[in-house]
């Protein structure tokens, strides 16, 4: 299985360096600094530009109780190297890779448990997907400290014991042979900077304007180290848009369109705003809600566990949010940010003929529940 997902990935960087070869595109491989408003600094090499494009991405971050050793208190990062299924695999963190990386190795046969200070999985989602979610993933097997934090992590010859403390102020014991530390991710913007005065905020994120631009007016950043939520395609947007501008044409990225995954099986998948988001924002809503339990493809592939949900403005129907969690949510979700894109509504989703049988009934059958007018439920 590793050796496979190594092949996937040399097959993938090899094409982008395929892909920088052909359009003509100089690859210096190196650590670079930003020296000047028009220079960058590799090794004791410096090379100039009239403008720069800074995409660093981002790292994990790190616990101070618990410093990353990349054997047995590990990262994403090694978690996708390990070349044994762990006895016990402890997670901190049940937010998006947290998920990910616990249920992959809970479907290899590790015995997973994940610990969190939120009260449901995956926190940044509506919480009816993160209801559903905790509810399937017990079924699976993974074992969930919910409401609680870690207080201590011990390294012995065998492991790692790892003291957890719930609400109550009780504390328990958990020992394994691995601890993936999983509580997000900051912007790679350390020493970065050399001599120049580029803006970054408290939070690590370089300071921009709408038009990528920072505080030095040649130089530009896109992506994980800017504000906004930390995904490849909204990074990829943020290139493109960028490219386009200093090139004198016009740019657009809807940030409200930005739609987000989490690789589970089953998968779980979201754009536009929660339910509870809606109802911070003062929005008057409709909701509507189907099962994949009532959809003919779902049932026919055994893949019946959990639903659409479509979030409506009430008036003039426009669509505001979609959140998925079944088998193909990735997929499926692509349909609810095209009709955002073009400011569409739930009754544009009901009205659009789909397939049959196909996952994606469930998007149009939740869209007529907005109204009451689900033909299957």
């Amino acid at each position: 299985l590793i050796g496979r997902k190594d092949e996937v990935v040399k097959q993938l960087t090899g094409g982008i360096g395929m892909l920088m070869k052909k359009n003509k595109v100089t690859v210096i491989n190196g650590w670079g600094k930003v020296t000047g408003a028009n220079e960058v600094t590799v090794g004791k090499d410096k090379h100039t530009a009239k403008n720069i494009l800074i995409a660093v991405g981002s790292d994990v971050v790190e616990l101070p109780f618990a410093k990353f050793d990349g054997k047995t208190i590990i990262s994403s990062t090694e978690a996708l190297d390990i070349n044994k299924v762990p006895e016990h695999l402890i997670v901190i963190g049940a937010g998006v890779i947290g998920l990910e990386m616990g249920s992959v190795w809970r479907r290899l046969g590790s015995k997973v448990t994940l610990i969190d200070i939120e009260d449901l999985p995956v926190a940044i989602m509506d919480k009816d997907l993160g209801k559903e979610a905790l509810k399937i993933f017990k079924k699976q097997g993974l074992e969930f400290r919910l409401g609680a934090k870690v207080s201590d992590v011990k390294k012995s010859k065998t492991g790692v014991t790892v003291t957890v403390e719930g609400k109550d102020g009780k504390a328990e014991e958990l020992a394994g042979d691995k601890l993936l530390v999983s509580v997000g991710r900051k912007p790679a913007t350390a020493g970065l900077f050399d001599g120049v005065d580029v803006k970054i905020n408290d939070r690590g994120q370089i300071d921009i304007n709408d038009h990528f631009q920072t505080s030095v007016p040649s130089i530009y950043a896109i992506g994980d180290c800017v504000r906004g939520p930390m995904l490849a395609h909204k990074g990829e947007e943020e290139g493109v848009a960028c490219a386009e501008h200093l090139a004198g044409q016009a740019t657009h990225i809807n940030y409200a369109a930005i739609p987000w995954v989490v690789y589970t099986a089953p998968e779980i998948a979201g754009v536009g705003v929660t339910e509870d988001e809606a109802k911070e924002q003062g929005l008057d809503i409709s909701i509507g809600k189907f099962s994949f339990r009532a959809n003919g493809r779902a049932l026919a592939i055994d893949e019946a566990e959990g639903f659409v949900k479509v979030i409506a403005q009430k008036g003039t129907d426009k669509l505001l949010g979609v959140h998925i969690i079944g088998h193909n949510a990735s997929e499926m979700i692509a349909e609810a940010v095209t009709v955002m894109e073009f400011g569409g509504s739930a009754e544009d989703i009901a009205r659009t003929v789909h397939a049959h049988p196909t996952m994606s009934e469930a998007v149009k059958e939740a869209a007529l529940s907005v109204h009451k007018r689900a033909l299957h439920s």
